[in-house]
């Protein structure tokens, strides 16, 4: 994010000779703030900056630690001070390093196994993120990273699911459950994280007598059939949304706390972002279950039985980790 004022914060910290330790991880908790260092002890930091509060808890920490520590805040006097403070949080190294890296990681793509390819991208996209989140002046190479990110997705994207649909845009109309009860519902085959989680939801909170036609071709879907997460679905990606949280909006089961915390965590799976403890572990047994199992219709038995479990846990209340 880009701050819209001139002001700064500027933590001043001191800490005793012995507190080695505790310098150490102050010193790490700014850099992963974004801050830059003006000489040791001394960090600046865009008042607008969404990390600015923590500045007060590395504060007061500090006290904690028999140090001494002062917030201030810095009015740049001019734009020529302004170019300088702006320039001390050039992220042009940081998107350079992690560029190569991306470009070595592509290089690796071919032959990788399912978890293995959603293990690197979530790695990389884990590692763009916090350089995003601490791009606080974004240029030109804010825009390659970007544009490199979105083409090294879409290539996972293409060896993992070659008919993975493309965000709609548009809003997420209403439905009637009563409108959809014994209805033949479509989607492709080889189910992985969003496609199963979509049948088990449909299942247990829509449709209890749904039957399911596992598609090899988009072009075999029966036009009376319900299709969900392919391209011209009736449920699929809308904006920001999986088909999994598409479908609860759809039938009004997002404010299920269980339910849309599910949804986290198949979001997460399926396209990247915030994840949660028990994501990789419903990927790892969700692949291993894909190696054992003859078909779709086994593999959704018991993955249903796995997400039943995960909504217990979820809806419990208790939270993560």
């Amino acid at each position: 994010m880009t701050p819209k004022t001139n002001s700064w914060l500027l933590l001043i910290v001191s800490l005793p000779t012995a507190g080695a330790t505790a310098r150490m991880r102050i010193w790490r908790a700014v850099k992963a703030l974004g801050c830059a260092a003006l000489r040791d002890g001394a960090y600046l930091l865009p008042e607008n900056a969404e990390q600015a509060a923590q500045l007060r808890e590395l504060a007061d920490e500090t006290q904690q630690e028999d140090g001494k520590a002062w917030l201030l805040r810095v009015q740049a006097e001019g734009v020529d001070d302004m170019t300088a403070y702006q320039a001390l949080f050039d992220r042009n190294a940081d998107y350079t390093d992690w560029l190569a890296e991306l470009s070595e990681a592509r290089k690796t793509l071919t032959g990788l196994a399912t978890t293995e390819l959603n293990r690197l991208y979530r790695r990389h996209s884990r590692a763009y993120e916090a350089i995003r989140k601490i791009d606080f002046f974004p240029n030109e190479a804010s825009i390659r990273a970007e544009a490199q990110w979105r083409d090294f997705s879409g290539a996972i994207e293409a060896i993992l699911s070659p008919g993975e649909p493309r965000a709609a845009a548009g809003s997420i109309p209403r439905r009637d459950p009563a409108q959809y009860q014994g209805r033949l519902w479509a989607t492709r085959r080889h189910l992985w994280v969003d496609r199963v989680a979509c049948a088990w939801l449909i299942q247990r909170y829509i449709d209890p007598h749904a039957r399911f036609l596992w598609l090899g071709s988009l072009t075999d879907c029966p036009p009376d059939a319900l299709g969900f997460d392919f391209d011209g679905a009736t449920f699929t990606h809308v904006d920001g949304r999986v088909s999994f949280e598409v479908l609860l909006a759809s039938f009004g089961l997002d404010d299920n706390h269980g339910l849309s915390r599910l949804g986290a965590m198949v979001h997460a799976l399926d396209v990247g972002g915030s994840t949660v403890p028990e994501a990789g572990g419903f990927e790892a047994i969700l692949a291993g279950a894909r190696k054992r199992l003859a078909d779709d219709d086994a593999l959704l038995d018991e993955i249903g039985g796995v997400l039943d479990s995960l909504y217990a846990h979820f809806s419990s209340g208790r939270k993560s980790g």
